[in-house]
């Protein structure tokens, strides 16, 4: 309790916010958030409860980057890279990962009504489809009881299944997920098969072309997060993850040339070989998920950290947005240049 009451005296004072200013004058911090949903909304019941925030509390995750930061757009920073412009003090840009629909539905009004742009990294062969990720669909089943964590663990090949006894918890699937992310596609594919009719909720939950087209139209630039989600790392064909992706996308927007600039690695993984191949491919920033604020003294440099925002670093336990909370945890992330 005392921590806690600690915690809002150090950002109400005003100190918080002193320390903000002077440390991170000259630096870029990169945000990156994945769905937003109003509670009313169907699909609210069943999402991923860690990468999901209410509308209420993105909304105010935007007041609060209006007050203690220069929100800047995917051009700024470009021509900050390529021309060594400075970039404004305490630089911050947002983004998003995957491309749900409700980005375009929920995000793109929020982002009007607050003035902001920000940049979406979109999954190339997820654009016009209806169902989600595996991870996500299996993370609904589980929360609307059609799936339980014992039957899909019971279901992975032999060695690869959970040491003890799993529980019916949200934790326990996530173990089990990772152990799926694991495992080569084809084999992913056999054990999940059984369970498919249940993983479809009835909803659509990936972004259109056309919905990409209003989120450009809106100040919502466009980059790649791969071509199927597929960890680069683990990717069958990092070619087709890299500039393949770039090529789809240009397809689908009906542009005669692959012209986004910009990619992140889904799941974080990369290497710098992978990072390197990138860079031949035509990108020219590449987002990482490493959580360190970017130094910007010596120009932008092109491989960029940024920080996850997940439900738990704004939201307490009794569902009340805190902006000690968040102000705590970006503007005490470490400095460093990635490359």
């Amino acid at each position: 309790m005392l921590k806690d009451v600690s915690k809002k005296l150090l950002y109400t004072s005003g100190l918080l916010g002193l320390y903000h200013r002077l440390r991170n004058a000259d630096s870029l911090t990169v945000v990156m958030f994945h769905r937003t949903l109003s509670p009313d909304d169907p699909r609210w019941a069943t999402c991923d409860p860690d990468y999901t925030l209410a509308t209420r509390w993105l909304e105010q995750s935007l007041a609060f980057f209006r007050r203690h930061y220069s929100v800047v757009s995917l051009e700024q920073v470009l021509a900050s890279r390529r021309t060594g412009a400075a970039l404004p003090p305490r630089s911050l840009l947002i983004t998003f990962d995957d491309g749900w629909a409700d980005n375009a539905h929920y995000a793109l009004p929020a982002l009007k009504r607050a003035g902001l742009p920000a940049l979406l990294f979109v999954v190339a062969d997820a654009v016009g489809t209806r169902q989600p990720f595996f991870q996500e669909r299996l993370i609904g089943a589980w929360r609307r009881g059609a799936l339980g964590v014992r039957e899909l663990a019971a279901a992975l090949p032999a060695g690869e299944a959970p040491g003890t006894e799993v529980d019916e918890t949200i934790g326990a699937l996530r173990e089990v997920i990772a152990r799926l992310e694991a495992l080569e596609a084809d084999v992913r594919a056999r054990v999940l098969a059984p369970f498919m009719a249940r993983l479809d909720d009835g909803h659509r939950h990936m972004v259109t072309v056309e919905e990409l087209h209003q989120l450009e139209a809106g100040g919502v630039a466009l980059g790649l997060h791969g071509k199927t989600h597929a960890p680069m790392k683990l990717a069958d064909d990092l070619d087709a993850e890299l500039a393949g992706a770039r090529a789809s996308l240009a397809r689908q927007l009906g542009q005669p040339h692959a012209n986004a600039e910009s990619m992140s690695f889904p799941h974080g993984s990369f290497d710098a070989a992978i990072a390197q191949r990138a860079r031949e491919a035509g990108y020219e920033l590449l987002f990482t998920s490493v959580p360190v604020l970017n130094p910007t003294t010596k120009g932008v440099g092109w491989l960029l950290g940024r920080t996850g925002f997940e439900t738990d670093a704004v939201v307490d336990a009794k569902g009340r947005f805190r902006e000690d909370w968040l102000a705590l945890y970006l503007f005490r992330r470490q400095a460093r240049r990635l490359a």
